[in-house]
């Protein structure tokens, strides 16, 4: 382990020439049109990734399965705090030129400072558990290979991605952003094999319904897990130097470009949690038993939908799998940077992080419980990236023009109230069910 400088950050994600180029062209009004957005695409679609994990897979299927349409309000609620959230960590980026972690060093008391960073590796971890097992689970549903060498296999696909990264974030961002459109076709062929019922659909998107303590649940399990902790860092960081502003009002210009990102990231995200459940309600609700397993859906769309939609879902799974496990361990690199000025290899931290995954199956775990268990554990870090978040983002010394108007202010506590609420409910529900079952 080396010291390392805050600048650290630009061999994490080295800049290209050619683009910064043609975002200063596009600040000082050279370039015209639709043109002038693109060198600001691509960061809000890596942290996209971690709203369309194999973790959302089994709620969003369950939501569907046991009421129909009726959730699908939680799902448009869950996006619309997505966008404000992922807004605020890439404004921090772009206003201090600085991460979230590294803001966290410079401003808390040391112990603090190791506290946080301890539990970000913590999460760090559970969060390349779940990647893993979706991947794992992909390969085994797809071609029957069995879970362990299967999550093996994940781990050498995830090395590939982060090779993308050493060419550049251009590189890097074209590689999550084709497995992210591999997900999309796969779940809008299944809503088109669903033939979901319109008037249904459109009920369930914008008359809040809950139907018993059961939708209550599954609703808390849809918001509480809305904000992944790891890309509330990664965010900040994929913005912090990726286009520089010179001026304070060249830096409000790049947040304005920067939040056209995220609302399109963030809008395709929304739709493949939508599809997700719209496929689930159309084509398994009314079943015998609702259908909780990420291997139940598999083997139910194959039953009724046929081998391509079996096929295209499993594709989704571990393209999804694939994408996130490389962002979790992205993430894991900023968070150490940032917080202890310390780096290793990004190899030996895919190593290091993988171990846990591959020992869980190889004790032969159940998947969909350990995704679970992987979520309750995501939860605990949520106030520890969120409370800073909105600490900062409300500070006008450090934000200067970019800080938070006071609506935004109020809105975001309050979403933070909620989302930590939800959490610790699920958490509460995840401990008594487990008592319960002993």
């Amino acid at each position: 382990m080396t010291s390392t400088t805050s600048r650290s950050n630009k061999d994490f994600l080295p800049g290209e020439s050619a683009t910064e180029r043609a975002a200063q062209a596009a600040l000082s009004g050279e370039q015209r049109g639709l043109k002038r957005f693109l060198p600001f695409i691509g960061p809000a679609f890596i942290a996209a990734v971690a709203y369309i994990d194999p973790g959302n897979f089994a709620t969003n299927i369950q939501a569907g399965s046991t009421f129909g349409y009726t959730l699908l309000w939680v799902v448009l609620v869950s996006n619309l705090m997505a966008v404000l959230i992922q807004s605020m960590s890439a404004k921090l980026g772009i206003a201090t030129g600085k991460n979230l972690p590294e803001i966290s060093r410079e401003r808390f008391a040391r112990p603090v400072t190791i506290g946080l960073w301890l539990q970000a590796e913590f999460i760090a971890i559970a969060t390349d558990l779940a990647e893993f097992i979706g991947g794992a689970l992909g390969l085994h549903l797809l071609f029957g290979i069995p879970l362990f060498p299967a999550a093996v296999i994940t781990g050498v696909a995830s090395f590939a991605l982060l090779e993308l990264q050493r060419r550049g974030f251009r590189a890097l961002e074209a590689g999550i952003g084709t497995l992210v459109g591999v997900v999309v076709v796969s779940f809008a062929y299944e809503v088109y094999i669903a033939k979901p019922d319109g008037s249904a659909l459109l009920h369930g998107l914008f008359v809040p319904t809950l139907e018993g303590s059961n939708a209550l649940l599954l609703a808390a399990g849809i918001l509480g897990a809305t904000v992944m902790p790891h890309v509330i860092y990664l965010h900040s960081a994929l913005t912090q130097r990726r286009v520089v502003g010179r001026t304070p009002e060249q830096r409000r210009r790049i947040y304005r470009f920067e939040l056209a990102d995220i609302l399109i990231a963030m809008g395709v995200a929304g739709l493949i949690n939508g599809a997700m459940l719209v496929m689930a309600a159309g084509l398994f609700h009314g079943a015998i038993e609702p259908v909780s397993t990420i291997e139940g859906a598999f083997a139910h769309l194959q039953d009724q939908a046929g081998t391509i939609a079996a096929v295209l879902f499993g594709v989704g799974l571990l393209a999804s799998g694939f994408s996130s496990s490389s962002v979790g361990t992205m993430s894991g690199q900023i968070i150490m940077t940032g917080y202890i000025n310390r780096r290793i290899p990004l190899t030996l931290r895919r190593l290091i992080t993988m171990l846990p995954a591959l020992a869980i199956l190889a004790l032969g775990v159940d998947p969909t419980t350990a995704l679970v268990m992987s979520q309750v554990v995501l939860s605990f870090g949520i106030p520890f990236a969120l409370i800073p978040l909105l600490m900062f983002c409300s500070n006008a010394t450090l934000m200067g023009n970019l800080v938070n108007h006071r609506i935004t202010t109020v809105v975001a506590w309050t979403v933070a109230v909620l989302i930590i609420a939800l959490n610790v409910f699920l958490l509460a529900q995840t401990l008594v069910s487990g008592i319960g079952g002993h």
